[in-house]
């Protein structure tokens, strides 16, 4: 029986106008996966609820490649040349059959040829041909493939690269070399979870990192005549002045992945020896595949009463800590824990990172000057229950928020600080009347991103006494000696015993107690005592917990939690 793919969408609620429809069939015929593919790409269906009208025609389960989990030792099956030419991409094995998503799973003689390459039985899912494409391009990617392309360019362009003419660079960034290698790097940063690239110039060759798990870690050194042209590439991509080297320079742009793309945001800072370049990567656009509160491994005793909290009418929560620490997944869990549809919840961001079903996003746009503050103040005229404001940066902003919280409004922001306390009082710092902060804070979370410990690699381990005795004061009376854990390194970790990372938290509700105090400007100290009344523990606290439940290593405590004990 033929697909009518409209009359699905309608039983699917989704209406398109007979304008828009004719001519998305003017691109493909009815009833095709080129019209689903179509549809998509064009954004008129979304992706879901096209996958899911197609894959239950076909009887067959889709399958993300762009967004599961896939196994090295399903990519070392099937060589990347056959993996393109057939248009298939290996996810995972399951006890010894091969998983392999592809656009026409039912395509029994392409199965058999790749079962016989691989040697094994396959079993075929339902993917798009684009996401195929992408996915082969990121997943075959390795460290050889990009030194390989770094040789090649070096030997081929190396007398070019050493007399271009400054005016002739934007002609060799748009050169394909140059852009397979940027395009190279970038994929393989997002293969193995990098939150950021440094692209630093020293004075014979510049050096390449990738900062892993929250590590930085050296990945490529190529010569000093390529990074010219690799940055200017960088500068093209976020439309910067590639002529300008003296100030400093802030640009986006994305990267195409599947029917998604990776964002990017870059910063251009020049040097003694040239312009370093770090890009930070984003989430990807549309991705709506994040972390629960109940996810985040945050202790029982700081959990439960999180989430009463965030149940309030009225009042502000804040989440601290420093950049790419987490505070936005953090922020998005909370929202997605009361997010129903009796509550309006609206949000100002820089950038929007995640986008949430059945909540409304805004973004700041500083080149127009829409700013905090000013979407803020408009967006109190759209009768918001709960606010997110992005980061609460000055006095403006500030005022705005907490008269928010003060007049029937539920707002979460970010500060930076150092921890819970401080952030408390920071608000007062801010110019703000410490007679409108009291009542206005409810609670205040910090927390820091440790390194996680590869689980394939582990290993635990009896520290010795005087390490014992720096972290717990009554070790006479203990009579089973706490165990530690490190990772030894393996391939699954780039042999740096981590892989992920795991999360410390410290959270201080706010008490009648300290909100007397914060009138009367009390000091972190005094406010740090009432909190922990009410089981306040700061980040160390956790850190160590997790310590002992093996998730990370007391390495990674020294290196983010500092010694703050209260007494």
């Amino acid at each position: 029986m033929s697909l009518n793919i409209r009359e699905k969408l309608l039983e699917q609620h989704v209406l398109i106008s007979n304008e828009v429809y004719e001519r998305a069939l003017l691109n493909a015929d009815e009833g095709t996966l080129d019209l689903i593919e179509y549809l998509i790409e064009e954004d008129i269906v979304d992706k879901p609820i096209a996958c899911r009208i197609w894959s239950d025609y076909i009887e067959a389960a889709y399958v993300d490649p762009l967004s599961t989990i896939i196994s090295e030792d399903a990519i070392s099956c099937i060589p990347k040349e056959i993996a393109s030419k057939g248009n298939v991409m290996p996810l995972y094995e399951i006890e010894g059959a091969l998983t392999v998503a592809m656009p026409n799973p039912h395509d029994s003689a392409l199965i058999g040829r790749i079962s016989a390459i691989a040697n094994k039985d396959v079993s075929a899912v339902f993917c798009l041909s684009g996401e195929v494409v992408d996915a082969i391009e990121l997943h075959y990617s390795s460290e050889k493939s990009v030194h390989e392309l770094i040789e090649q360019l070096e030997k081929s362009q190396g007398e070019v690269l050493s007399n271009f003419d400054p005016e002739k660079l934007a002609e060799l960034s748009e050169s394909r070399s140059i852009i397979n290698l940027s395009e190279a790097i970038l994929l393989l940063a997002i293969k193995n979870r990098a939150s950021d690239i440094h692209i630093e110039p020293q004075k014979d060759v510049t050096n390449i990192r990738f900062r892993i798990d929250g590590r930085l870690q050296n990945v490529f050194t190529i010569a000093a005549a390529l990074h010219a042209p690799l940055k200017s590439r960088i500068k093209i991509l976020c439309e910067l002045d590639i002529s300008e080297s003296r100030f400093p320079q802030d640009g986006r742009f994305s990267l195409p992945l599947g029917s998604e793309s990776v964002n990017f945001r870059v910063s251009v800072i020049p040097t003694v020896v040239g312009e370093k370049l770090v890009l930070r990567i984003l989430a990807l656009t549309g991705k709506r595949d994040f972390r629960t509160l109940d996810q985040m491994l945050m202790s029982q005793t700081m959990l439960q009463p999180f989430k009463r909290v965030i149940c309030s009418p009225n009042g502000m929560i804040f989440v601290t800590g420093p950049t790419g620490s987490g505070k936005s997944t953090t922020l998005y869990a909370a929202l997605h824990e009361i997010n129903t549809p009796e509550v309006n919840i609206c949000t100002i961001e820089d950038p929007v990172e995640t986008r949430m079903d059945g909540i409304i996003q805004s973004q700041v746009n500083n080149k127009i000057e829409l700013k905090f503050s000013n979407l803020l103040r408009s967006l109190l005229r759209q009768d918001p229950d709960v606010i997110l404001v992005g980061e609460i940066r000055d006095f403006e902003t500030a005022k705005i928020a907490t008269e928010a919280a003060l007049t029937g409004h539920l707002v979460f922001s970010t500060l930076h600080t150092n921890n819970a306390i401080q952030a408390v009082v920071r608000l007062v710092d801010l110019g703000i009347e410490p007679y409108m902060v009291a009542p206005s804070i409810l609670a205040v979370v910090a927390q820091r991103l440790a390194a996680r410990i590869c689980d394939n690699c582990k290993r635990s381990y009896t520290p010795d006494p005087e390490v014992l005795n720096r972290y717990f004061d009554d070790m006479d009376q203990v009579s089973v000696t706490p165990v530690f854990y490190d990772g030894r390194g393996c391939s699954h970790c780039r042999n740096t015993g981590y892989h992920g990372r795991i999360a410390f938290h410290e959270m201080a509700l706010v008490t009648q107690e300290m909100r007397s105090l914060i009138s009367n400007r009390a000091s972190d100290e005094a406010l740090a005592i009432a909190a922990k009344k009410v089981g306040y523990r700061p980040l160390r606290y956790d850190g160590l917990k997790k310590v002992l439940l093996g998730y990370t290593t007391v390495d990674e405590l020294e290196s983010h939690a500092s010694f703050d004990w209260i007494t």
